[in-house]
């Protein structure tokens, strides 16, 4: 399996997962659309702070500590859990 982003092909593992990490937006957008999902504000909330959670630690949080950044900025997600 592969995504096509602008003409250029970015090989996944068996699994789906891009081997080399490109979270740009017409990726994620070309990831998204092959899953099936519309992103909406909420989703690109969420992709953004994990981005930037990245950027300042080099790697994504871990996921009690995701809970609670994601839970900064959309307090309501824990009651859809």
């Amino acid at each position: 399996m592969s995504y096509v982003v602008a003409g250029k092909e970015l090989e996944t593992d068996a699994e789906g997962y891009l081997l080399e990490a490109d979270y740009s937006e017409e990726v994620v957008k070309v990831i998204a659309a092959a899953e099936g999902i519309e992103l909406t504000q909420k989703h690109w909330d969420v992709i953004n702070y994990l981005r930037a959670q990245y950027r300042e630690h080099g790697h994504t949080p871990y996921f009690r500590n995701m809970l609670k950044g994601v839970n900064e900025f959309w307090p309501e997600a824990d009651s859809k859990a």
